[in-house]
């Protein structure tokens, strides 16, 4: 099965991520889309984060009415800062049946030569790249590579740090959560 990875800290995830998820999985070829919560990006603050497991369970909430859309706590069991290229070999290892290809924005393809291991994962894997309002160059080496698929997916410009911002601000973000999401963010008093 060939199988998308899109990745992130989902603190919280958002229509947005659903919309370019799914998209993926009716579009693009890929069987199912994984969504991997990430316990710590190497770029972002861990602090900020809520706790992996809770962050988990806004994903399963999000996809469960998805038939193309899992959530997978893979990346709990490895080291962490997460690195990619570590999570696809155990993904490889563990799912040997499976393909896995990489879902990322293009504004990551961007950055992608800065990715421990990139050269790797490049000649493995497949790039599936959605696309996000930039004004900046893409390496002319990344824009013809064959393993890099450009889509026409919509561009979503929603974050997970505005909603968090809106709801320490006290406004209503509803529409921007998915709702069984927002109810649990409701009950769990997160971000406030």
């Amino acid at each position: 099965m060939q199988i998308g990875l899109f990745f992130g800290t989902f603190n919280p995830i958002h229509v947005g991520h659903l919309i370019i998820a799914n998209y993926m999985a009716e579009n693009s070829g890929l069987e199912q889309v994984w969504l991997v919560v990430t316990p710590h990006n190497p770029l972002k603050n861990k602090a900020a984060l809520l706790d992996d497991y809770q962050r988990l369970e806004m994903v399963y909430r999000a996809t469960e009415d998805f038939g193309k859309l899992r959530p997978t706590d893979i990346e709990f069991k490895l080291p962490q800062p997460s690195y990619t290229v570590n999570t696809l070999a155990l993904l490889s290892e563990k799912y040997s049946e499976h393909r896995f290809s990489l879902i990322i924005g293009e504004d990551n393809l961007k950055t992608f030569h800065k990715w421990k291991n990139y050269e790797y994962i490049l000649k493995y894997h497949q790039l599936y790249v959605y696309p996000r309002l930039t004004a900046e160059k893409i390496d002319e080496s990344l824009v013809n590579h064959p393993n890099i698929h450009y889509t026409e997916a919509p561009i979503i410009e929603i974050s997970s740090t505005f909603i968090r911002n809106q709801i320490q601000a006290g406004k209503n973000v509803r529409a921007m959560l998915p709702d069984k999401v927002w109810k649990y963010l409701d009950e769990m008093n997160f971000y406030k």
